[in-house]
């Protein structure tokens, strides 16, 4: 289980050079007019991980596979999008099926054109929170009076959309996006089919220049103050260092983000952010095959992580040989866990841990 992250913005905010540069590809063309992204790109990157490394090496796995993350390059929007402006429609249509959204807002000043003429962060965050605020209520306006003819027929599941949609309508009115709404535990299910673009997590990435993509700059800092005002995650990213990165080997990445006082690559930073927003963690598998890193949301028990490698593994489930990572890596792997009584037999009922390294059992 990996997830998808769509980058929007404004155009000519740096959203395909940042797409460039985590894809390691020129999928999209970067060029300094609007609407020069016209289909949705698509590439999945490897999430960097140095905990699979050393599984492997002290596993002697033949390979190492990670966790994949997509990220889904959406063209510009603009003021109207909602209402077909620029090529809107289309481009609103993508955001619906990704799983979270990544905002990039430009945060840096310079020669490329500003579809609005000046740099400001608030109002371009707004300008795009307003069209995606305006399709939700739209969608919703038109779904609502067939649902309430369902209803009058004794239709429950009607009942249940409409439970759903009326206090998303409410909050869409008062201009707030749809993720504002707190559902009740047995009406998720219907909330989660309805769809809208501001339900969906937001991760804000301030686009900087390269000055600043160590700490940032007082336009980061804004959006930075906003994310937090709305329980979102903001990260400061620099597109044109990422580009760099990108054509580097990893001796000379490392050598480069040192000089920039960087620890990191954005990536890397992008992906924390997107886990953590999304409520996910990884566990992983270990063999003479291969050593593999695996995606679960946070909270979910042994069954659920079993069938994220196969259905089967969930569905004959009897138990997961664990190991915590610091205890694979620290008594030498699998053997001398086993050996320091430090592999446990976990049930059905265990939650689980960051880094925990499983061997499923299970019949079917």
């Amino acid at each position: 289980m990996g997830f998808d992250l769509g980058i929007v913005g404004l155009p000519n905010v740096g959203k395909s050079t940042l797409f460039n540069a985590l894809t390691e590809t020129a999928a999209a063309e970067a060029a300094n007019y609007p609407f020069c992204t016209i289909e949705p790109n698509v590439g999945r990157v490897a999430v960097p991980d140095e905990r699979l490394a050393t599984l492997a090496r002290i596993g002697k796995s033949a390979k190492a596979i990670p966790n994949q993350l997509g990220f889904v390059d959406i063209a510009g929007l603009v003021r109207g999008a909602s209402k077909g402006e620029g090529l809107g429609n289309q481009f609103l249509g993508h955001i619906r099926e990704v799983d979270a959204v990544a905002h990039v807002v430009r945060c840096f000043e310079g020669d490329v054109t500003h579809v609005e003429g000046t740099v400001d962060p608030l109002r371009d965050i707004e300008t795009i929170e307003t069209e995606l605020m305006l399709a939700d209520l739209d969608s919703l306006e038109r779904r609502l009076p067939p649902l309430q003819k369902r209803v009058k027929g004794g239709d429950r599941e009607a009942a249940q959309q409409i439970a759903v949609i009326e206090p998303a309508l409410a909050a869409l009115r008062e201009g707030k996006p749809a993720r504002s709404v707190e559902v009740p535990a047995e009406l998720r299910p219907a909330w989660k089919q309805l769809q809208l673009l501001t339900q969906k997590p937001l991760l804000y990435v301030c686009n900087v220049d390269e000055r600043s993509a160590a700490n940032g700059n007082l336009y980061s800092q804004i959006v930075a103050e906003r994310a937090r005002a709305e329980g979102a995650e903001a990260v400061v990213i620099s597109a044109a260092i990422e580009a760099e990165v990108a054509q580097l080997s990893p001796e000379d990445r490392r050598v480069f983000l040192h000089d920039l006082g960087l620890e990191e690559t954005g990536l890397a930073r992008v992906i924390r952010a997107g886990f953590k927003l999304l409520g996910l963690l990884t566990f992983f598998t270990v063999g003479p095959k291969e050593a593999r890193a695996w995606t679960v949301r946070r909270g979910a028990k042994a069954p659920e992580a079993a069938g994220v490698i196969h259905t089967d593994f969930e569905r004959g489930f009897i138990s997961a040989e664990t190991i915590s990572y610091a205890d694979y890596v620290t008594l030498g792997g699998e053997q001398g866990a086993k050996e320091a009584g430090k592999m446990r037999l976990e049930g059905r009922d265990y939650v689980v841990q960051e880094g925990d390294v499983f061997h499923f059992r299970f019949n079917v």
